[in-house]
């Protein structure tokens, strides 16, 4: 049964959290306690914006894009459409014929690969990049992903990344899907405003509609 209030669909940040290879691992450390400072205390983060659940700009894979700043904060927050594709390893614009997406303007992606946010996945899904123009021509958005990327671990053209943003949608990776049934949600995935970045770690949860 769908639980009926908030549920997060985030990898929760730690030192055991996977992260690309050869890329900054996230560390946390209390800087100053407050018997040092005598009143409070005060912690440290290091990450890369790529850790964890987080939201990819354009400016990641496409040196003209938009940074995280200049991107409409409306693209996060809203109902979104949970569909489970698990049963394929491509995943393209016929297997998506298969669900309505009319009036769909977010897609969330419950994929084969378990979400184990300690493991970076040896191999994933393959997310074609036909599927960008059926989910263009539909109005979608956003896609959600719950595996590191809409491309290949290996992609250096990046395929999909820019499939995606010629049709005018936006990407979130490495939501948490596993626990989660197909249907419509609410959806919040807010990226912090970090001036410059071409992405950033999110708080993704979502509510049933």
């Amino acid at each position: 049964m769908t639980k009926k209030g908030w549920i997060d669909i985030s990898q929760p940040l730690s030192s055991d959290i996977a992260h690309w290879p050869g890329d900054t691992p996230f560390s946390y450390e209390t800087a100053f306690t407050k018997e040092q400072t005598g009143s409070v205390n005060i912690g440290r983060i290091t990450t890369s914006l790529h850790t964890g659940t987080h939201v990819d700009a354009p400016f990641h894979f496409n040196d003209e894009g938009e940074k995280i700043i200049d991107l409409d904060i409306e693209l996060y927050i809203g109902t979104a459409l949970v569909i489970d594709v698990s049963g394929y390893d491509h995943v393209d614009a016929e297997v998506l014929r298969g669900f309505d997406l009319e009036g769909v303007e977010r897609v969330l992606l419950k994929t084969a690969v378990p979400n184990n946010p300690e493991v970076f996945p040896e191999r994933i899904s393959e997310l074609a990049a036909d599927m960008a123009d059926y989910l263009g021509s539909k109005g979608v958005r956003l896609l959600g992903v719950d595996v590191p990327s809409v491309d290949p671990l290996d992609s250096k053209d990046m395929e999909t990344h820019h499939a995606l943003y010629r049709n005018g949608i936006h990407i979130l990776e490495n939501i948490m899907l596993d626990d989660v049934e197909e249907g419509n949600y609410e959806l919040i995935a807010l990226p912090l405003p970090i001036k410059g970045a071409d992405g950033s770690p999110v708080r993704a949860v979502i509510r049933p509609l």
